[in-house]
């Protein structure tokens, strides 16, 4: 593994790979990540195990999937198990028998999932417990003090989040405090070497504002930045101009994470316009409710229409579960836990391969074609999202 650089672990070597992002005047783009636990492929999908464990899938399952990277939660870690069992284990690697990458979210977004159980000042924020009622607060570096003793390979700073549906000066504020708390981040970081940190822009579906934090935030020159506040149920033309903006402005050569994404179609079009990375919780959080993802769709397997559909759930897919089972199966076990973990199998491999077929049209130089192909599949008769057609025309992919 490469020696760390002067920000940490952290390396892209895009162009080296690809000359990404010149092919066809688009923007897909592919990179190494060297991280202390494992050298990470981007573009990348990271399965969320929020408190340390993937639902319905062991560790040592979650690494014979390929998944190089995943996603743990600052806020519930800092519950439960706490601090010092982490501390105490030698951190969350350990503790959950993962010997890959792991990122931490800083549990700012508690402050939108959990709002009603939230207060925010300049200090920080103070959270109620749902489990035991206890208080948490959470300022910049009590976050930062619990990602050190977690141990992931990225750190996320703590951000003042809002719903991206909000207006009026309640985001230009967040977009402000989040730059401030961001310095306070940086000065308790005491793990620099072995944690990379990233930045977070916020600003809402504000142009201006997003322009704001991202100057600001460069300036600090991170390891790498993210993309915050989205995915929160907003319009997704005004999406995908919030991505492309960011995508645009941050630095070539350092990581975009755009945070909360996990559709499909939004990887592809976001990785299209440059980001690298993603996290959500929607392919496993879907399978616990019978529906798979596909090449051509989500399939229910609880509709009775499966009852007597010999056949895998996608014919093309190599994972444990289409090689071993049928629709018929499990439309009959459904309500069983073992249904879910199986379909759990099949939609974490669906992403991490959706991810892999990516990268390997960027390296191929036939990303625009794959782009065409796969949204061919997935939209019959060419009924495309309006947005989609135009977040990928402004990259030069046309679709009509």
């Amino acid at each position: 593994m490469p020696p760390p650089s002067t920000n940490g672990y952290l390396n892209t070597l895009a162009e080296e790979l690809t000359g990404c992002g010149t092919a066809h005047n688009n923007a897909g783009r592919c990179s190494l990540l060297y991280l202390p636990h494992s050298t990470v492929e981007t573009p990348v999908f990271m399965p969320v195990g929020t408190q340390g464990s993937m639902k319905g899938l062991t560790s040592c399952q979650l690494r014979n999937l390929g998944c190089q990277i995943c996603l743990s939660n600052t806020y519930h870690l800092g519950h439960r198990p706490g601090p010092k069992v982490l501390e105490k284990f030698g951190g969350l690697h350990k503790f959950m028998g993962w010997d890959r990458s792991l990122l931490t979210d800083s549990g700012g977004f508690q402050m939108v999932s959990l709002l009603k159980l939230s207060e925010v000042t300049e200090e920080g924020v103070k959270f109620q417990s749902p489990h035991d009622s206890s208080v948490l607060m959470l300022t910049p570096e009590k976050s930062i003090n619990l990602q050190n003793i977690i141990g992931a390979d990225i750190i996320m700073q703590l951000d003042d989040v809002v719903s991206s549906l909000t207006t009026g000066s309640r985001v230009e504020e967040a977009m402000h405090r989040s730059i401030r708390w961001l310095d306070r981040c940086i000065a308790a970081h005491a793990r620099p070497r072995d944690q990379s940190m990233f930045a977070i822009i916020q600003g809402g579906l504000d142009l201006s504002l997003r322009k704001v934090c991202l100057s600001e935030m460069i300036k600090r020159n991170l390891p790498g930045y993210a993309i915050g506040g989205l995915s929160g149920g907003e319009d997704k033309q005004q999406f995908w101009k919030v991505v492309s903006l960011c995508t645009d402005e941050l630095p070539h050569d350092k990581p975009r994470y755009c945070m909360g994404v996990g559709y499909a179609t939004d990887l592809v079009v976001c990785s299209a316009l440059g980001v690298d990375m993603y996290d959500c919780v929607f392919p496993t959080r879907t399978a616990r409710f019978g529906v798979a993802l596909t090449s051509t769709g989500s399939i229910n397997l609880s509709q009775k229409k499966n009852q007597v559909d010999f056949v895998p759930i996608e014919a093309s897919c190599s994972c444990f579960t289409c090689e071993n089972y049928t629709r018929a199966y499990l439309y009959s076990i459904f309500n069983e836990e073992v249904a879910k973990h199986l379909i759990t199998i099949h939609n974490l491999h669906y992403q991490l391969n959706l991810m892999s077929r990516i990268r390997e049209s960027i390296i191929s130089d036939t990303f625009p074609e794959f782009v065409v192909q796969f949204m061919k599949d997935l939209y019959p008769n060419n009924k495309y999202p309006a947005w989609a057609v135009d977040a990928l025309s402004s990259v030069n992919i046309t679709l009509l």
